[in-house]
């Protein structure tokens, strides 16, 4: 196994420099998750890694011909077979193998396309070419696609499992580096688990950007953080990284805190005696003062957002009442007479795998869709504040910031408008950007000051980490766990849920579970059952 080894990588664009002079040796063996702010430039060192994009005039990537890219072009593919997308994953081999098909196909051999087959056949046997389907059909399995979509075209997948196909595709192969951007997408939790497993055994370079914290605290040997204009290395997962940040951060504050009062003992003295006859010592201290310099600290370019959601007017004790609730899709149950009382206060957690229809039960709840039996009945004195998964149309696009957000509450002073988007990291002239060319992160966080100054009673947010960074995720567990009111949210990411939730709606092969618990008291009964008796407690 090779390393991939950066050396003197600066980029900027325009006038914005995302980091300077890099130089870094990623090793065979480790896996290092690659983190930092949106905007920090995490996407953009990931492609300059991959060869997607050169670096700034003077820089250099190292890096393995055997090196796997997971790419987003999910539609490139259409009339292709699922297994052979992901066995393309392998460039060698797939061509080797595409050429020995081609030369069999000739109605004759001649001897030297004879010779060509028998080293064609050596290749495919040195890249382990005659278990290649096998391979790549374990993988498919582990990412949750099923068996019997593998022999399919991707055309006929949806476009979340397309996205799979493509993740199999980077796995396959045993490349020598792997680079992984936001692999978790549109992955439920037992295929995240499954890729988990996969990657703590893989023996290559291992470079990844995810905002799921649990996942780089599990599969991370070392984090390269992009702050302070550099990417710095540090060992262990994200959690140690933070930890080991604040303590050099804090080390460095005190020990200028230190060398300043110091420092001002010497300018004291020195004003004291400079004109009298203690020269001697006067230059003495001077001396002192030259070699006492505090540390300049760079700003961090990390923050964290303030979430805070206070309750207006506190709800009825009995907030939700769902009796003999049945609702299905063509091809999809996604309950059948469900039923379940919620409390004042309670925080649910709605998971379960993609298109089962954790969306659609969102829409039942906030009234968007009608069950097709049962009833849905919200409490006394409810009110809802509702984050869609898809909120592209939740804001016009001909008007800014302060005035969108404004319009929901006309009666509120400007300076609490501007003081809610403050908190949310818009800070002075941002309030007046155009709505029409906000980011996916700034969205979401509109949509949350939103939230925060309407006050409801209770939130329904369906995939609200959507576009969210770390710092943005643990504001929002942090929020969710002081909330007064009650909660539904549709997530894949297990520390938010463990961060917040007491109650779980989980979307099992047998139907809709409710579970009264957390996320690893759901685990644990999961584990400990029988399969045939796993069901709702």
């Amino acid at each position: 196994m090779s390393n991939l080894l950066v050396t003197s990588v600066t980029k900027s664009y325009g006038a914005k420099k995302l980091f300077e002079d890099v130089n870094v040796n990623f090793t065979a063996g480790k896996r290092y998750g690659l983190t930092g702010p949106n905007g920090a430039g995490k996407s953009t060192f990931m492609k300059i890694l991959a060869g997607d994009i050169e670096p700034d005039t003077g820089g250099s990537v190292s890096r393995p011909s055997k090196t796997s890219v997971l790419r987003q072009d999910q539609f490139g593919y259409e009339d292709q077979r699922v297994l052979d997308v992901v066995m393309q994953g392998s460039p060698k081999l797939w061509a080797a193998m595409t050429e020995k098909e081609a030369l069999l196909k000739l109605p004759e051999v001649s001897d030297e396309e004879g010779s060509r087959l028998g080293e064609l056949e050596m290749i495919i046997g040195e890249e382990d070419g005659y278990v290649a389907e096998s391979d790549a059909g374990a993988l498919l399995s582990g990412l949750g696609i099923p068996t019997t979509a593998h022999e399919g075209l991707m055309r006929e997948l949806p476009g979340g499992l397309k996205l799979r196909v493509l993740l199999a595709q980077a796995l396959f192969g045993k490349p020598e580096v792997l680079l992984l951007d936001e692999p978790t997408n549109n992955l439920d939790l037992d295929s995240i688990r499954w890729l988990e497993g996969f990657l703590c055994e893989y023996e290559g370079v291992l470079i990844t950007i995810s905002h799921d914290r649990h996942f780089l605290n599990a599969i991370c040997t070392h984090i390269a953080d992009i702050d302070y204009n550099a990417i710095i290395l540090y060992t262990g997962g994200y959690d140690d990284m933070v930890e080991a940040k604040s303590q050099i951060r804090s080390r460095i504050e005190a020990e200028n805190a230190d060398r300043s009062k110091k420092i001002a003992q010497l300018q004291d003295f020195v004003a004291r005696f400079g004109a009298g006859t203690r020269a001697s010592q006067v230059q003495s201290r001077k001396k002192q003062i030259e070699k006492l310099q505090v540390t300049q600290l760079k700003r961090s370019n990390i923050e964290r957002p303030f979430i805070q959601i206070p309750v207006k007017k506190p709800s009825g004790k009995q907030t939700l009442t769902m009796d003999g609730v049945t609702k299905s899709w063509p091809g999809v149950s996604i309950c059948s007479s469900f039923g379940t009382l919620i409390t004042k206060g309670e925080k649910v957690a709605i998971i379960g795998g993609n298109g089962v229809g954790k969306t659609t039960l969102c829409r039942m709840l906030v009234g968007e869709i009608a069950p097709d039996a049962g009833k849905i009945e919200w409490g006394k004195d409810v009110s809802i504040g509702y984050i869609a998964q898809d909120h592209s149309d939740a804001i016009a696009k001909n008007t800014t910031i302060d005035n969108w957000l404004h319009s929901h509450d006309t009666s509120a002073y400007l300076q609490d408008i501007r003081g809610l988007l403050g908190k949310m990291l818009f800070k002075g002239e941002e309030g007046q950007k155009s709505t029409a060319v906000l980011s996916g992160g700034e969205t979401v966080r509109m949509m949350f000051a939103r939230i925060m100054l309407l006050q409801p009673n209770v939130l329904v947010l369906d995939e609200p980490t959507n576009h969210l960074d770390l710092e943005s995720i643990v504001a929002l567990g942090e929020a969710l766990a002081k909330y007064d009111g009650t909660v539904f949210v549709v997530t894949h990411d297990r520390n938010l849920i463990a961060s917040f939730a007491n109650h779980l709606f989980v979307f099992e092969p047998s139907g809709l579970c409710d579970f009264r618990g957390g996320y690893e008291d759901y685990l644990a009964q999961k584990e400990a059952a029988p399969p045939a008796k796993k069901k709702s407690r």
